[in-house]
């Protein structure tokens, strides 16, 4: 379970670069459109394409702070139980989180799904067709629901097993101690 867990925090690493790199792309268009307009031309639909951006790299950056347990939680009861307590709020906390991007990731699949059957595009000089977008921010939510539904079956795994230790190591608050 270790290697694929490991796998999982690289590949969602690598992820988490492309998603930086949207952004740095975001902000050199951006900046490139601000210096253009004084004098005398612009690129245009900056704003919708840093928008377009920013939902794409989050959806796939939820996923690197998933796998690198940055993700905030309240750990008031959690720091005053045993291992074995913990390692309970940390699978119930990354439970919980799949249950959410499970949710999230279904009800998204109607609206891209919409969006390709009518054709829809953005209400503005682009005239971007949204189903672009759309796939890639939820393609973002459906790796974060596998993220997290793995990150669950390897709390399971080790739950199982009574190994607290791998429960901290992939699940646990990062830099407590």
């Amino acid at each position: 379970m270790t290697p694929l867990l490991a796998l999982l925090r690289s590949l969602n690493e690598r992820l988490a670069v492309a998603a930086g790199v949207l952004f740095l792309i975001s902000v050199f268009v951006t900046l490139f459109d601000i210096i253009a307009r004084p004098l005398g031309f612009s690129l245009g639909g900056t704003d919708e394409l840093s928008g377009y951006a920013m939902a794409i790299a989050t959806g796939w950056g939820v996923c690197y702070a998933l796998t690198e347990q940055a993700h905030v939680r309240i750990d008031l009861l959690r720091s005053r139980v045993s291992a074995a307590g913990q390692a309970w709020f940390d699978a119930i906390a990354i439970f919980s989180v799949a249950v959410v991007a499970l949710a999230v990731a279904y009800r998204a699949w109607p609206v891209l799904s919409k969006t390709i059957k009518t054709g829809a595009t953005a209400n503005t000089t682009l005239e971007t067709p949204l189903w672009i977008p759309q796939s890639l921010w939820l393609a973002g939510w459906f790796w974060f629901a596998v993220s997290a539904v793995s990150l669950s079956l390897a709390a399971c795994f080790y739950l199982t097993k009574r190994d607290h230790e791998n429960v901290e190591e992939f699940l646990g608050l990062k830099g407590e101690g």
